[in-house]
């Protein structure tokens, strides 16, 4: 695999503005740049992309912790890195030679493994690129892994699930859908009350200014009903309230299940998991009381010590 070294962190408004206007033909145009829905030959770009020397800003941080409900310190939210690092594996969803196309993506799954606390001071290395690209009943799906490290040492690491709806790949059909067994809402925990503001708000702080997320006119230009929540602004505040202070190398996952419309109100139930030695983790289910429809679906997970 080829690395690709970045001056800095591209800006995602740019990355969506590029993708926003190469996805729109032009009538002097021989549509060599166009993207089809036909994925028959593709293949992932052999490339990682790399930027260093990167750290956190203050104002951002702490706009970051406010939306979350997370107390004014000096540790990054596990949240918080992702959007430090999300537009580097942006950059390599806007290359050229990248199959799929960049908007519409969705959003299937995260998975992150944060192994120790990271400080705001700390400069650090960042390195995305894209893995197993696979077909989908619904389209093709692919991963895009981002690793944080400091000092040499990879700290955070992330997965990123995107299914491009549509769009087809060649060779075995994929599996048949699942067959998920009828939801049974789960003891009530909490309910988040989300304002139709809050796609905006998250991608003030965040940079994430697709579309979707913004107004219900932008969203329903990319085929959605209304505006949706940031999966990452759900997963974000999922850790925030659900992890224990003190506990500093842990796992999370989240599984989208359906879109949150804004504005909302989700029920949240946690079931907490210790045993003699402490708090071991949890599972988490956010779900619309009304419809009775789950919208996510996550878990987070001690980690063993890493500096033992």
């Amino acid at each position: 695999m080829r690395d690709v070294a970045l001056d800095s962190v591209p800006g995602l408004p740019s990355l969506y503005r590029s993708a926003l206007l190469s996805s729109i033909p032009l009538p002097w145009g021989d549509g060599s740049a166009q993207r089809t829905s036909d994925a028959s030959a593709a293949a992932l770009p052999d490339v990682r992309h790399r930027v260093s020397g990167v750290q956190a800003m203050v104002g951002d941080l702490t706009r970051f912790q406010q939306l979350i409900g997370a107390p004014a310190q000096d540790v990054l939210p596990s949240g918080y890195l992702h959007t430090i690092a999300f537009p580097v594996a942006m950059s390599v969803m806007a290359r050229k030679d990248f199959p799929l196309p960049l908007l519409g993506m969705i959003h299937l799954r995260n998975a992150v493994e944060h192994r120790r606390v990271i400080g705001f001071g700390e400069q650090l290395d960042i390195a995305a690129w894209a893995e197993d690209l696979r077909p989908h009943h619904a389209g093709t799906q692919v991963d895009l892994v981002t690793e944080v490290s400091s000092s040499g040492a990879v700290v955070w690491t992330g997965r990123s699930t995107y299914l491009a709806k549509g769009t087809r790949l060649a060779g075995p059909a994929p599996e048949a859908k699942e067959e998920r067994q009828p939801f049974t809402a789960p003891p009530l925990t909490a309910v988040w009350n989300l304002p139709g503001s809050i796609g905006r708000s998250y991608a003030a702080v965040s940079g994430d200014y697709n579309p979707i997320h913004l107004t219900a006119l932008t969203a329903k230009a990319l085929g959605m009903q209304r505006a949706i929540a940031h999966g990452m602004y759900l997963a974000s505040r999922m850790v925030q309230e659900t992890k224990p202070a003190g506990v500093d190398s842990f796992s999370w996952s989240i599984d989208f299940r359906s879109p949150v419309l804004l504005p909302a109100r989700v029920a949240i139930a946690v079931a907490q998991q210790s045993d003699a030695r402490g708090w071991q983790g949890a599972a988490i289910t956010g779900w619309n009381q009304r419809r009775g429809r789950e919208h996510f679906v996550g878990r987070l997970a001690r980690l063993a010590d890493l500096h033992a």
